[in-house]
């Protein structure tokens, strides 16, 4: 789950070749883009069914709700945020004014009949709703409040604009979730995140139909919520960052408005530095290192009575302010050195009959979710707890490897599935798109691959547990029956809290759609084009992503921003945990352009569609191709004047690259494909950079491994194409 040195060299080793996965973008002529909402709507989730026919209503005047029974004040809050949201959405930045005498027109009616649902906001929810529009207006029926939320936010995305104002097209939506449990994972330990960036990303969870938020709250660096039965975990263990009881209660009911549960997750016995500094005592290792080089390694003493009696409290307490049935309990990445080197430890496992660290954790999960079913809990923990014998309700949170699916389900363990979504690999949103969480063989290092890994000294065990290879068999339709769904984690040793919102979305979106979708759901082009809009959307009506971009960008070069944004359109950040060693390498700081740039910048996706279009035979994407190529070629005369600082002067190298790759380009598009002895020294550096960063078990290399300002040029394959077909 969290960095650390097996997760830097194992996770997230899929090679597809994502990084030239492109949308569908441009027009029919090759020159400007397509606004889609000017042409569909852009659906994400992609509804279950849908009907599109001829007509549509004028939404000049708004909606106006009607209900089929009284709403609770949860669904009358939901239908004022859909309003505020469809009024942002239509472009009705001022109050309707009054209508004027003999008026024809008037609000579209929006009829709502929910049923009631005593399985509302848990796994047992009805989330269907079905959506009509027509003549009438519209009707959405659901069979409970979520099915509701989940009708109004495609409502939402139903809504275009053309040269006639916004409107709404005739339609009819049959819905429901593929899975039940589709979140996503903040750690709020190593970077502290406001309520206000986690209220943000609720809102835009609501409109994505996604509905866990999972809550990582403490680790190494940090505890991270006020207790009342145990200060001292804040007092000494958060650096004065903590929420308190008071903000939790808010967050869990603002949560709870939107049909989002929160689960907590309190992670024992490893990553427990911030504990242990308010309880040495409880330590497997003495002395307690407040200052260690890895935070994530101190472990608690599993033997010791006394452990067992501060998870009690400390679970009782987190508990009864996070009140859904589910609470995570960690359980990974536990350093066997910790354990192991303590001969009180050894001695007592050896009493007990532990022969194995495996053997000693199941022994303390099983006590834990003892603890947790006393208090009412469903334990959740991460895929480490199930390689030994433990009860089978522990829900097992798979992330090293997809395999583990099958080995979790076998067992009869309920699963989530984070292998594969983890946002913080910088992976691009189609590489994520493609991974099923019914696939044991989705995700997960090679056996080439783990051989290399082996061949630089990692553990045999830990290699093993990330090996791919041999795949599984399918699941059976038993075992399928015991996948909940899946999570996107995000792990916060890079991101800010004003990164937060751009490395979450918009590759949450894709993620939520298959989580959402029908697996059959899988073009990975039309989900770019739609991705397109739905970020469009999300900024228009509350997310700060683009807006922090643009403003940490002018924090770098005030007063010429555009040249930084230019070369971040061109540029992607490096992948699988290469970001945080080109982090570490540079004093750890987080204020460079690599914090700007994106994992899937629109811009490079656009040109390498193009490109692909070129290479087929289409010329009338030529003068498209050309802006895009002397855009960036040009940048670098404006790019070197302001690159004097730290955070941009590194990426001089990168602009330079950019520019000679750029014009090579556009000598390609004359017939002239030949490359100078220079040129070619270039490409091949940015093709090994890409290269590397995909490749996992090269991730581990040296300095010289990582390119200038940690970025790659994401545009050098689609002009290498353009060169071959010169």
């Amino acid at each position: 789950m969290a960095f650390s040195t097996a997760r830097a060299a194992l996770v997230g080793s899929s090679l597809l070749a994502a990084m030239m996965v492109v949308p569908a973008w441009a027009a029919p002529s090759g020159e400007q883009p397509v606004v889609a909402q000017s042409v569909a709507p852009a659906l994400m989730p992609l509804p279950s069914s849908v009907t599109f026919s001829n007509g549509a209503l004028p939404l000049s005047e708004g909606f106006a709700v009607a209900w089929g029974r009284p709403p609770s004040a949860m669904l009358r809050a939901a239908a004022g945020r859909f309003l505020r949201r469809a009024d942002a959405l239509a472009g009705r930045v001022l109050p309707v004014a009054a209508r004027p005498a003999g008026a024809t027109a008037g609000p579209v009616a929006l009829r709502i009949d929910a049923g009631l649902d005593a399985g509302w906001l848990s796994t047992r929810a009805k989330e269907d709703y079905r959506l009509v529009v027509g003549p009438d207006g519209v009707t959405l029926t659901a069979g409970g409040p979520d099915g509701v939320l989940h009708g109004l936010a495609t409502l939402a995305q139903l809504i275009v604009r053309d040269e006639n104002g916004p409107k709404i097209g005739f339609v009819t939506i049959a819905d429901h979730p593929r899975f039940v449990w589709r979140g996503i994972m903040i750690d709020t330990s190593r970077h502290f995140v406001t309520v206000e960036t986690i209220r943000r990303q609720i809102d835009a969870m609501e409109m994505l139909k996604l509905n866990v938020l999972h809550l990582h709250l403490s680790d190494g660096t940090g505890f991270r919520v006020e207790s009342h039965v145990l200060p001292e975990l804040t007092a000494k263990g958060s650096h004065g960052q903590y929420y308190t009881q008071a903000q939790i209660r808010d967050l869990v009911a603002y949560a709870a408005d939107r049909g989002i549960r929160i689960v907590p997750e309190f992670d024992l016995p490893g990553h427990a530095l911030a504990v242990l500094l308010a309880h040495p005592e409880l330590a497997a290792t003495h002395p307690v290192d407040p200052e260690p080089k890895n935070k994530n390694t101190a472990a608690l003493d599993p033997t010791l009575p006394e452990t067992l009696r501060l998870v009690r409290r400390l679970y009782g307490e987190m508990g009864r302010l996070f009140p859904d049935a589910y609470f995570h309990a960690g359980g990974d990445e536990v350093e066997p050195d910790e354990w192991m080197k303590n001969p009180k430890i050894v001695a007592w496992m050896k009493a007990h009959g532990d022969t194995t660290p495996q053997a000693l954790q199941a022994g303390f999960t099983v006590q834990v979710q003892k603890i947790l079913a006393a208090q009412g809990k469903v334990m959740v923990g991460w895929d480490e707890v199930s390689e030994a014998a433990i009860p089978s309700d522990v829900v097992v949170d798979v992330w090293r490897s997809s395999k583990f699916i099958a080995s979790a389900t076998a067992g009869h363990h309920p699963v989530i599935v984070s292998a594969g979504y983890y946002l913080d690999l910088l992976q691009p949103a189609g590489q994520h798109y493609l991974v099923d969480p019914y696939d044991p063989a989705a995700n997960g290092v090679t056996r080439e691959q783990a051989d290399r890994l082996l061949k630089k000294g990692m553990r045999p065990d830990l290699v093993n547990a990330f090996l791919k290879e041999p795949a599984p068999p399918p699941l059976t339709g038993e075992q399928k029956a015991f996948v909940l769904g899946g999570e996107a984690p995000l792990w916060a040793e890079l991101v800010t809290d004003e990164m937060l919102d751009a490395r979450i979305w918009p590759r949450a979106a894709a993620i939520a759609e298959r989580f959402w979708s029908p697996a059959e759901v899988r073009d990975v082009d039309d989900m770019y084009r739609r991705l397109a809009v739905v970020n469009a959307t999300l900024q228009i009506t509350g997310l700060q992503a683009e807006a922090n971009r643009w403003r940490m960008a002018a924090r770098l070069s005030p007063g010429a921003v555009d040249p930084v944004m230019v070369l971040a359109s061109a540029t992607v950040p490096l992948r699988n945990y290469n970001m945080n060693r080109y982090v570490g390498r540079h004093g750890r700081r987080l204020d460079e352009i690599g914090e700007v740039a994106s994992p899937d910048p629109a811009p490079a996706l656009r040109f390498s569609m193009l490109v692909t279009r070129y290479v087929s035979g289409d010329r009338t994407v030529v003068p498209a191709l050309r802006r895009q190529l002397v855009a960036w070629r040009d940048n670098d005369a404006a790019f070197a004047p302001v690159a004097y600082v730290r955070g941009l002067s590194e990426a001089r190298v990168t602009s330079r690259h950019l520019a000679v790759i750029a014009q090579v380009g556009l000598r390609a598009l004359d017939g002239k494909p030949t490359l100078s002895a220079e040129e070619k020294e270039i490409f091949d550096q940015e093709d090994a950079a890409i290269n590397s960063s995909a490749d996992v078990s090269g991730s581990s290399g040296g300095p010289a491994s990582l390119p200038p300002a940690g970025l790659m040029i994401a545009v050098e394959p689609a002009v290498r194409k353009l060169l071959g077909s010169s």
